[in-house]
């Protein structure tokens, strides 16, 4: 028998603990080893309990979730789940917390606290489980200042890639920033399907129009692609790829889930084999589950090159891991030196 995932919970709420305690240890797999109110307690239940993966509030008394995750990051660093509101201000410091090197988020339901949690206590302990297996011996802060300074040349001339697609879920949304902040502004449109819900989506494409050279758009309806630019698909939207007259363009579809997911990396990646064929550069990130795979497979075998991040550097190896196991991957590489391939192949 498994051993089960110790899980520590961290909120002021004092219903919010009862209830995550409540609902998290029906799960056979997860064992609630203790709850904090804020930081100093749980720092202290740390060292005596020794928790394999900790869900963490962002707003507390005495110190806030993200100075304590900073802390901790640097300290003794160990899978973190954010608890965060479906706000833009929840989501400008949920970003910045997995910047600091949480593994995941869920959001806090604002109304009928008791319902909504209990709904989503499926999707928590899915992250749980993919937490205590996450990679967070090195935060992504440091792949960042090692490449970042390094943006690789403009290429000087251009090959025949009509779009550059990237797909992303778990420990995405800092791997795509390193990857853009790396690239030049003259590449092809890119083109990004990451998991994410909606508030969120708008405050990451903000973030990395803020941080990158690329001009970076969230879009909400058909638009025509540029070069110079990459465009992240809406959370709880499909984007879909399309020529007219020539042209590339990309649309927007509220259609079922796909792979569990909208956007779905596979519906981006289908479109875009059947739109450009192999004149295709595919980036499949870290992420868990398996969503992208088959469209990375379909783009690899028409001859489109296919990159899959590499496991070292991968907070999850769920996606990349499916598409090497499928031999979708034209090559395996790790986060940094992605960018400089992605240029040599352009």
């Amino acid at each position: 028998m498994t051993n089960k995932i110790k899980v520590l919970i961290v909120d002021d709420s004092a219903l919010i603990r009862m209830l995550l305690t409540k609902t998290l240890s029906e799960s056979p797999d997860i064992e609630v080893v203790g709850s904090a109110e804020d930081p100093f307690v749980a720092r202290e239940m740390i060292k005596k309990l020794n928790p394999d993966v900790l869900t963490l509030d962002i707003e507390m008394p005495k110190m806030d979730g993200l100075t304590f995750l900073k802390n901790l990051m640097r300290l003794r660093p160990m899978p973190v789940i954010m608890v965060s509101t479906l706000t833009k201000k929840g989501a400008n410091v949920t970003l910045k917390a997995l910047e600091y090197g949480a593994v995941d988020f869920v959001a806090k339901p604002d109304s009928d606290i008791r319902e909504n949690l209990i709904a989503y206590t499926g999707l928590l302990v899915e992250k749980i489980k993919t937490a205590a297996k996450a990679n967070v011996s090195h935060t992504n802060l440091d792949t960042t200042k090692q490449i970042s300074n390094a943006v690789a040349r403009k290429p000087t001339k251009l090959s025949k890639v009509d779009i550059i697609t990237v797909g992303a879920s778990t420990g995405g949304t800092e791997a795509i920033k390193t990857l853009m902040m790396s690239l030049p502004t003259n590449l092809p449109p890119i083109v990004i399907a990451q998991h994410i819900p909606p508030v969120f989506s708008t405050s990451f494409a903000k973030r990395l129009n803020d941080s990158t050279q690329i001009t970076v758009i969230e879009p909400t309806e058909t638009m025509e692609l540029k070069y110079g630019h990459a465009y992240l698909a809406p959370g709880d939207d499909h984007m879909k790829i399309f020529r007219r007259g020539g042209k590339l363009y990309l649309k927007i579809e509220r259609t079922e889930l796909v792979n569990r997911h909208r956007p779905s990396v596979d519906v981006l990646f289908n479109s875009v084999e059947e739109t450009c064929g192999k004149n295709v550069l595919a980036v499949i990130l870290t992420g868990m589950g398996n969503d992208g795979a088959k469209g990375l497979k379909k783009l690899n075998e028409i001859g489109a090159h296919t990159i899959a991040q590499d496991e070292a550097t991968s907070v999850v190896w769920g996606m990349p891991g499916s598409a090497v196991a499928l031999g979708a991957a034209s090559e395996v590489l790790s986060l940094s030196r992605i960018p400089k391939r992605l240029l040599s192949l352009v």
